[in-house]
């Protein structure tokens, strides 16, 4: 694989740096869309675009065998880059989450795979999701008929961009990514001048009352031993100074990495927006509305042993860490057993893990004496920071597919993997 890795390597990169300067956002990912599918058609994959919007999927059979899906995200964040790279996106869109870097890795690995279809047996899938950004691109790919209309995987396997040191690969046993309850709050006051606020009920106190009070879910509503957040991401009302509104709204995110965690967190946002409402004698019942959610992230066990196995095997054993559970949310686990009322499959198995990004230069300079002072010190995913570094993470994360894909499709004359 080094060899045929090596000659890829410099379209592979041009194609990165190409998505990584010209972002789309989640439901508008037109161009980079185009760009994957062309990619895919290029190494012999069968391939429909608009699926569930603007997605992609890529087949390729190659006789009897397991059905093994690579999973890829095509939309970037509205945050402006301020990596100071030469090639940094401009405008008020990035990848600031890594999105074009697992695009390049499932491109490469599906190029590679192509090349060597007498190593292995089975079909293999490539889908490059739309709108994961806003939790909505699995949902939408799945009612579109995923599933149904290019057969049902048996595993779904995908890989995250962390701030890691390139090389290095995460797996996580239980909760991978968290359940997330996404609100739309609106806070009804009765507005006036702002030198006669007792003639009003100004919802920008109550809001930021309720601002305040929802950071008590955490310190006291969820268990110590529970990873909870509570977290107000925008906070919109008024628009001259001398004015009180007549409404404030709020998006209010909640995660947890259990269910029952997740849905007493998310019941106590809602008390809590009415219970302020009713104490500053709003006018109207607030407005709580759940605007969307994910579930959280399960890998099976035995897959992810598997694959844990194939990673030491491709980067060797000290390159292959444990990940913790973590608050940030994904809608991937839709694609298995958490999504099965929208695609109707059962016993699809999801393989997950952590792509280290960081180039060694940048991590040798990151102040701390130990990784975990590292990580906090370097810029995370949805930082206008965030940087990985393609020369070093981009053959790993293609080497961090193959070596997976390899491990589950089938080879030639043997059944299916266990």
């Amino acid at each position: 694989m080094t060899d045929r890795l090596s000659a890829l390597l410099r379209p592979l990169t041009a194609f990165y740096l190409d998505v990584h300067g010209n972002p789309e956002l989640s439901g508008a990912e037109a161009r980079t869309a185009r760009l994957f599918a062309d990619r895919l058609a290029g190494a012999g994959l069968e391939v429909t675009t608009g699926i569930g919007g603007h997605g992609v999927v890529g087949v390729l059979r190659n006789g009897p065998g397991p059905v093994v899906l690579l999973r890829a995200e095509l939309d970037a964040l509205p945050v402006r880059e301020a990596t100071g790279l030469p090639y940094a996106a401009r405008g008020g869109a990035a990848h600031a989450c890594g999105h074009d870097l697992h695009l390049a890795a499932a491109a490469g690995a599906a190029e590679l795979l192509a090349a060597d279809r007498g190593g292995w047996r089975g079909t293999l899938m490539v889908v490059g999701q739309p709108a994961e950004e806003t939790l909505d691109g699995a949902r939408a790919m799945l009612e579109d008929g995923l599933y149904e209309r290019f057969g049902r995987p048996d595993e779904v396997l995908a890989q995250h961009a962390a701030p890691l040191p390139a090389g290095m690969v995460a797996h996580g046993y239980g909760p991978v990514t968290a359940g997330s309850v996404t609100f739309r709050v609106v806070v009804h006051g009765r507005g006036g001048h702002a030198g006669a606020p007792h003639l009003t009920v100004d919802p920008v106190v109550t809001a930021a009352h309720l601002v305040t009070r929802l950071q008590t879910v955490v310190a006291r509503e969820a268990a110590p031993t529970d990873p909870v957040a509570v977290t107000v991401g925008s906070f919109h009302a008024g628009d001259r100074p001398n004015v009180i509104p007549d409404r404030a709204e709020l998006g209010v995110t909640v995660r947890a990495v259990g269910d029952a965690a997740l849905d007493r967190a998310a019941a106590a946002v809602e008390r809590i927006a009415r219970a302020e409402c009713a104490a500053a004698a709003c006018p109207r019942e607030p407005e709580v509305v759940r605007t969307g959610g994910s579930p959280v992230t399960h890998p099976d066990p035995g897959l992810t042993a598997a694959l844990r196995a194939a990673h030491a095997a491709e980067f060797g054993e000290p390159a292959v860490a444990m990940w913790p559970p973590s608050l940030a949310t994904e809608d991937f686990a839709l694609f298995g057993e958490a999504g099965r009322a929208v695609h109707g499959a059962s016993g699809v198995r999801l393989g997950y893990w952590m792509l280290g990004v960081t180039g060694p230069a940048t991590w040798a300079r990151t102040p701390g004496n130990s990784a975990a002072l590292k990580l906090a010190a370097l810029p995370a995913n949805h930082s206008p920071a965030f940087a990985p570094d393609p020369r070093t993470a981009l053959p790993a994360g293609v080497r961090a597919l193959v070596a997976a894909a390899r491990a589950r499709l089938g080879r030639p004359g043997e059944g299916a993997p266990a």
